[in-house]
């Protein structure tokens, strides 16, 4: 195999994405995956689905809005409007293999910047080349906010709510947004009571921005759950302790006590760690990035996924950072004297933003 010319760590859908769109201009890419192309959808809870719908509208120039390449669309691929995380890393390797993206399994340890080139440090070896994107999901790194988090139980680590809801007939979930919802809706649907809590209250929020509001599709089963089962409260956990033969969790309202272990859903870390200080960070801890989502310290780098973010403006949902893709592969291309016109049919199917900060929502009805 020819020496890569960028390395792309994450195999999930900005790592493949990301390496489709270097193929189309004659990159040379090569993916470090630690386990396999769309590992993390493989660990979702068997019952969760994608939020966002697919819909095959390619020949109208409307993109599937969870397609990662041109031309490609996971209802189609998938026979599915709201895939499950197995049937989505099927997706992811299709178009890996459609398009022949070099993948090698090892795990990024350690990445050193030194000149012009960029050294990753694996269990295989050391890979380089002088350019690096860095693509590695959300989903492995549960947030532990608070004092006592980790005696719960994440999210990320359910596998099925079916088994869950057998263990017990109530259950406290912490954190109202997309993931404690859609656990206190699977739970509710199979007869567990259950407490919902966070200090935002997003089953509130109306602001337009998919990134903070709850989708229609949950909103859709909010409006479908048994009635009663499900309770909402806006408070703040400050603190979870084990207290007896149960839990107790301190919150801004008082103690919340119960005999189960509650269930975390307070978001996600961002996994740059092996980055070391090649990223600069701005005031609430977000990668610092330039308008083609570079490093500002390390030429060559560059950020794709859901914690790519400008301004205001979160990246966190594929039809939003895979519009990313055709920006990085083109200042990647452009630097190497590569043709960038190949690159072109990603704005034909709208998966094309140039400026990244023009992305404020304002609908008029």
């Amino acid at each position: 195999m020819q020496r890569p010319e960028v390395l792309i760590v994450g195999g999930g859908p900005a790592g493949i994405g990301v390496a489709v769109a270097l193929l189309q201009v004659g990159v040379r890419p090569l993916v470090l995956e630690a386990r396999r192309v769309g590992a993390s959808f493989l660990r979702w809870p068997r019952e969760t689905r994608l939020l966002t719908p697919s819909f095959t509208a390619n020949g109208f120039g409307l993109a599937d809005l969870n397609a990662i390449a041109p031309r490609t669309s996971p209802a189609y691929t998938l026979g599915e409007e709201h895939p499950s995380g197995r049937a989505y890393a099927r997706y992811l390797q299709a178009v890996a293999a459609h398009f022949t993206v070099p993948v090698l399994r090892a795990r990024a340890k350690r990445v050193v910047y030194r000149e012009g080139l960029f050294r990753v440090d694996t269990g295989r070896g050391t890979l380089e080349a002088p350019f690096l994107v860095w693509a590695v999901g959300e989903f492995s790194f549960p947030r532990y906010p608070f004092p006592g988090a980790f005696l719960a139980l994440p999210y990320t680590r359910v596998g099925s709510f079916a088994r869950l809801a057998r263990e017990a007939p109530e259950r406290v979930v912490i954190g109202g947004y997309e993931s404690g919802v859609d656990a206190a809706l699977h739970l509710a649907e199979r007869g567990v009571r259950v407490l919902v809590l966070d200090p935002e209250a997003p089953w509130e929020r109306r602001t337009g921005e998919p990134s903070r509001d709850l989708s229609p599709h949950t909103l859709d089963r909010l409006r479908r759950a048994p009635r009663g089962r499900i309770r909402f409260r806006r408070t703040k956990v400050l603190a979870l302790q084990l207290k007896g033969e149960g839990y107790a969790l301190l919150t801004e309202g008082g103690e919340v006590r119960t005999p189960h272990r509650p269930l975390l859903a307070t978001g996600f870390g961002d996994g740059l760690e092996p980055l070391g200080g090649l990223l600069a960070r701005g005031p609430e801890g977000h990668p610092l990035l330039t308008l083609e989502d570079e490093s500002t310290l390390a030429p060559g780098l560059f950020l794709a996924g859901p914690k790519v973010r400008h301004g205001g403006s979160p990246f966190c949902f594929i039809y939003k950072f895979r519009a990313r893709f055709p920006i990085v592969a083109r200042a990647i291309a452009r630097r190497l004297g590569r043709d960038e016109g190949p690159l072109e049919v990603y704005r034909e199917e709208g998966m094309w933003l140039e400026d990244p900060t023009c992305c404020e929502v304002q609908c008029a009805c």
